[in-house]
């Protein structure tokens, strides 16, 4: 999501698990906290807590997420709870259709529209995983950024260096400050640091979370540019997900992505989600404003 103005420090006891403990407020509507971010919530957050927001109208167990489609409106002030609206559109025998509203300071600040499908055999095909090296053979992202923390003002790194839900560990690790122009694809493996049990409601809403990391920076590899890259400007436009068959986020994940076109200070990014053992398990696309402007301008 878009830079808001600079946000005060987090408290203390905030865990990482609150992101996807969401308070039932009324029939319909739901309440949910924010990580704290220097600037905007995290869109990933917004979208995964949209996501669990639906899936809990749904009354059917058998009956998941396999798609959503998503506008980021404003950004969020992380500093205030998000209350999500949800409206059932439709109840059919095979799809359930959910409406999404995020709401902060009485102002909408995301919408998407959900949809939950029975589950039914038909036709199967999948694109092959591509080999990659495993993630028992990298650095975690948690120990990459540890390198270039003592680089950034404090409120800043203590953002960079915060406990998220979800372990990256990048195929192809760059220099956040320095990169050189590439192609715009890359992997990285995850999973989940927090414990998902078997709800597939919240193994979902976190993989959905997940999807928004490191997404919209794709674009920006052929430039050598960064989110750490001063005169960026980039933020989330709209964001789309399809969940095709059941997966575990407690184990590996393998995440890849690319970028097709960037055009008109915008974007395109595409990601495929794979299990350790070649499944594919959820795709996602998303466009991002790209705006960058060197500071001598």
């Amino acid at each position: 999501m878009s830079r808001a103005a600079l946000a005060p420090p987090p408290p203390d006891d905030f865990d990482v698990d609150q992101l996807f403990q969401l308070e039932t407020l009324d029939r319909d509507i739901f309440r949910g906290l924010s990580q704290w971010s220097v600037r905007s919530v995290f869109g990933g957050q917004v979208i995964g807590q949209a996501l669990l927001a639906a899936s809990l109208t749904i009354e059917d167990d058998a009956r998941p997420a396999h798609s959503l489609h998503a506008y980021f409106l404003r950004p969020g002030d992380p500093n205030a709870p998000i209350v999500y609206y949800i409206e059932r559109i439709r109840n059919g025998r095979s799809f359930s259709t959910r409406r999404i509203v995020a709401v902060q300071h009485g102002e909408p600040i995301f919408n998407m529209d959900a949809s939950f499908h029975l589950h039914e055999e038909g036709l199967e095909y999948q694109m092959p995983m591509p080999d990659v090296t495993p993630p028992e053979e990298l650095r975690s992202e948690s120990d990459l950024r540890g390198e270039y923390a003592d680089r950034l003002p404090p409120q800043v790194r203590e953002m960079f260096l915060r406990p998220r839900p979800v372990e990256l560990r990048p195929v192809e690790p760059y220099d956040l400050f320095n990169p050189e122009p590439k192609e715009p694809l890359r992997h990285q493996w995850m999973r989940s640091t927090i414990a998902l049990g078997d709800d597939p409601r919240l193994q979902q809403a976190l993989l959905a979370y997940a999807s928004d990391m490191s997404l919209m920076g794709t674009s920006m590899l052929p430039h050598g540019i960064t989110f750490m890259k001063r005169g960026y400007f980039g933020a989330s436009l709209d964001h789309a997900m399809w969940f095709h068959r059941d997966f575990d986020l407690q184990d590996w994940l393998l995440y890849v992505n690319d970028s097709p076109v960037a055009h008109g200070a915008r974007g395109y990014n595409r990601g495929l989600f794979y299990t350790r053992d070649g499944a594919l398990v959820a795709s996602t696309m998303q466009e991002g404003l790209v705006r960058y402007r060197p500071p001598s301008e």
